[in-house]
């Protein structure tokens, strides 16, 4: 299995799904998951709170690359 690396942190799973979107526009592969932040602050509340937008590892550095490259555009 790839090992997986932490690329950012967004506040919800739409943000989360748009970065997603970006990545895998660029041919990378991502998902998203709940992060631990505030465990149990939503709890029996699905999909709500602060995301993991993670990629494999041998990516992390394109990724990063993609990211910081939609921040410029205007």
């Amino acid at each position: 299995m790839d090992e997986l690396a932490v690329v950012d942190v967004v506040p919800n799973p739409a943000e989360a799904e748009v970065l997603c979107g970006l990545l895998r526009t660029a041919g990378i592969q991502c998902t998203y998951r709940l992060t631990n932040q505030g465990a149990g602050a939503f709890e029996g509340v699905p999909g709500v709170g602060a995301q993991e937008v993670v990629v494999r590892a041998d990516d992390l550095e394109s990724a990063r690359a993609v990211l910081a490259q939609s921040e410029d555009s205007p």
